[in-house]
């Protein structure tokens, strides 16, 4: 067996009413990172008033984007620099985590300063941001995404607190829920997966595929938002630790070109890659065959051999994805088919080069990716 190590990452608060402990933090200047939706919800200020009864200084950026830019975390650097934190509150979704990530790492090594303390508190379940050394930027000129990854981007608390899901729509909180399945399947198979983050995985599993439809169609249902946080932050424990896969390498590649919600793209293309790397249309098998089978096996499907097996958690993954109304195909993503092929050999370049494929249980050409890609352009059935 080789050496392996497993990190958990932050300090985790959880619970109803977990925010309320921020109070008890030592923060003498904090410096909040939120989207635009933060500050018109006005769910910026549960965090805003707990720091304002203790006497913080703050200050607020609300400048944070989807998918977030080079161009966006630019903009806050030079007040974050005159402002100089002692702590930085990451408030929204993998969005926001990411782009707090990056602002912490360019402003330390920019003015050589300590760290400040990085404070997540999510209000979406899917990234699994809040926990990870891993940060994703988009470089709009170059139609380029980077992966950020550094132990110094794991969060040093991570506050889950459900109350801040309650409002997330329906389409976010199935894009999300389904990430966390996607991360969970990926880091089940991958090279670095260990009984750790197997551990981690399966539990996850567990509570998303019960509590996501619950969640998805009773938004105020504060035992399912609670279950998939904790979902989330679970997976982002075991991939951190043992890696993804081509889903997500797949997923950067379409994202940076059209600009898709990643889970959903995850969600159209997990079937594909888990079918590739079953070599389920082929005679052969591999270890992945039987790991995937053990997750159909944990959800209790029931099936003769592994092949089986991986074909029933396929169609598992088809059925909930159409209850949130995610169809297969180039349709659920609004992507137009001749645009989607011409950027094929591109995005399969892109995807080769990604940090995530190296962690692929099945090696993988550009060709393979190319076909994986067409399979999805085609609309295949797998």
């Amino acid at each position: 067996m080789k050496i392996q190590e497993f990190n958990v990452g932050p300090r985790f608060i959880f619970g109803e009413k977990a925010i309320s402990e921020l109070a008890k933090l030592s923060i003498k200047r904090a410096y909040l990172i939120c989207d635009p939706y933060m500050v018109q919800s006005g769910m910026v200020h549960h965090v805003l008033d707990i720091l304002d009864d203790q006497l913080v200084e703050t200050k607020t950026f609300s400048g944070v984007v989807p998918n977030p830019t080079v161009e966006s975390i630019a903009k806050c650097i030079s007040e974050i620099r005159t402002f100089k934190p002692d702590a930085l509150i990451a408030l929204g979704g993998g969005s926001a985590m990411d782009s707090s990530k990056a602002i912490m790492l360019t402003y330390t090594e920019l003015e050589n300063v300590e760290k400040p303390v990085l404070i997540a508190i999510p209000t979406t379940s899917g990234s699994g941001s809040e926990i990870t050394s891993f940060a994703v930027i988009s470089d709009l000129l170059k139609n380029e995404k980077y992966a950020l990854v550094d132990s110094s981007l794991v969060p040093d608390i991570a506050i889950l607190d459900a109350t801040f899901t309650m409002s997330v729509p329906p389409a976010v909180t199935a894009d999300s829920g389904m990430d966390v399945l996607t991360h969970c399947f990926e880091a089940y198979v991958a090279d670095g997966a260990s009984d750790f983050s197997d551990a981690c995985a399966e539990k996850a599993i567990s509570l998303a595929w019960e509590n996501l439809p619950l969640a998805f169609k009773e938004g105020s249902n504060q035992r399912a938002r609670e279950k998939m946080h904790n979902a989330s932050s679970l997976a982002g424990i075991a991939f951190n630790n043992a890696g993804l896969g081509i889903c997500h390498s797949l997923s950067h590649a379409i994202g940076a070109f059209f600009h898709s919600p990643h889970g959903r793209i995850n969600t159209v293309l997990l079937p594909y890659v888990i079918a590739f790397n079953s070599y389920l249309s082929e005679q052969t098998a591999s270890q992945a065959t039987s790991r995937y089978a053990e997750i159909a096996r944990l959800l209790k499907f029931e099936f003769r051999d592994n092949k089986e097996g991986v074909e029933k958690l396929i169609e598992g993954i088809k059925i909930l994805s159409n209850q949130f109304g995610i169809t297969a195909g180039l349709e659920s993503l609004g992507i137009e088919k001749e645009a989607f092929i011409s950027r094929i050999p591109e995005m399969a370049e892109r995807a080769l080069a990604d940090a995530c494929t190296p962690a692929n249980p099945r090696k993988v050409s550009k060709d393979d990716l190319e076909m994986i890609y067409h399979l999805l352009a085609n609309g295949v059935r797998v």
